[in-house]
């Protein structure tokens, strides 16, 4: 059974750094990625790692300040968020697709399954 738990959610200030930990059961997968969902809007994309060779992609919005990154031994991927402004705030969850994909924005139908979300919330 897959598993996908998202961790290390949180209050913070702005510019301030919070690190999301997703650790996967029961199988790897082609591509991770992260999205987020603030209230009243649509669940968008944060960035994408291929498990294989760790290709990385970023949303205009985060590039330069988040970091995708995966523990293959751990079976975990990170998202490490810097410089955080309140903008940030939402729901982030981490994402799984069985196929590996194309490295670029990605959309919600590209994965097969998901974490439960964990919280962000950004003060100013």
């Amino acid at each position: 059974q897959v598993q996908l738990v998202e961790s290390g959610g949180g209050l913070v200030q702005a510019g301030m750094s919070l690190r999301l930990s997703c650790v996967a059961s029961g199988r790897t997968f082609g591509s991770y990625g992260w999205f987020r969902q603030a209230p009243g809007k649509e669940r968008e994309f944060v960035a994408t790692i291929r498990w294989s060779g760790g290709m990385t992609y970023y949303a205009d919005s985060v590039t330069g300040r988040f970091t995708i990154s995966r523990d293959t031994a751990k079976k975990t991927v990170f998202l490490q968020m810097n410089s955080l402004k309140p903008e940030d705030t939402a729901v982030y969850y981490c994402a799984a697709a069985s196929r590996l994909l194309s490295v670029g924005v990605q959309t919600v139908s590209q994965y097969d399954y998901w974490g439960q979300g964990t919280q962000v919330t950004v003060s100013s």
